[in-house]
């Protein structure tokens, strides 16, 4: 169905206004991003083809994609940037876990990143902090420490990927999470969750009771 059949309250931008980024589906949050359709092509079926790419399906092919295909990747991950600024992060568990799947998801090596975020809990920045396999002597807390300072974050959203497609937390996961708890409580900032992400999938370690 095309974009103006569609009854206002089900059309993409009015779905976010009145719901947030987490109610859209992956085709309604492409065809936000992309704003109009070509010629002979409304938005949603572009965005639904650009998600159907041959080899490339779902947002996890999308992310390993072309170079025209990248810029409009990148436009997505700015506009749930503006989304998380506006609104704290809690407020919308599923929109933090989208951001983060579209940053780190389809890297081929663990990538340890922190979402730094102001006392109302709104995005102030998201930085990658390290690589390579998460164990304790890998992750720096005073470095972490430092970035949150320079920020002024209130509290943090830790975060890392998963190459393997599994998000189950492993122990190392979990020693990271104590480990940085206690450096950050040190300096009154909150580590709010640790969420890992993968293609396709992620997981809470707050909504799991693990942290």
């Amino acid at each position: 169905m095309a974009l103006k059949d569609l009854p206002a309250q089900a059309q993409p931008r009015e779905k976010l206004a009145a719901h947030g980024p987490s109610a859209l589906s992956d085709i309604e949050l492409l065809a936000i991003v992309l704003r109009t359709g070509m010629a002979g092509k409304g938005v949603l079926q572009l965005a639904q083809e650009l998600l159907q790419l041959p080899g490339r399906a779902g947002l996890s092919g999308l992310l390993q994609a072309g170079h025209a295909d990248l810029a409009v990747l990148e436009l997505a991950r700015r506009a749930m940037a503006e989304q998380l600024r506006e609104r704290p992060a809690l407020a919308s568990p599923e929109a933090v876990a989208r951001y983060l799947q579209l940053h780190l998801a389809a890297r081929q090596h663990e990538v340890f990143a922190v979402l730094f975020l102001d006392g109302q809990h709104r995005l102030i920045a998201l930085e990658e902090m390290f690589r390579g396999t998460l164990t304790r002597t890998s992750v720096y807390p005073r470095e972490v420490v430092l970035r949150a300072l320079h920020h002024h974050a209130g509290a943090v959203i830790l975060a890392h990927n998963h190459p393997s497609g599994q998000v189950q937390a492993s122990a190392a996961d979990k020693a990271v999470t104590q480990s940085l708890q206690a450096a950050l409580g040190l300096v009154d900032i909150q580590v709010l969750d640790h969420v890992i992400v993968a293609p396709g999938a992620s997981l809470s370690m707050a909504s799991e009771g693990l942290m």
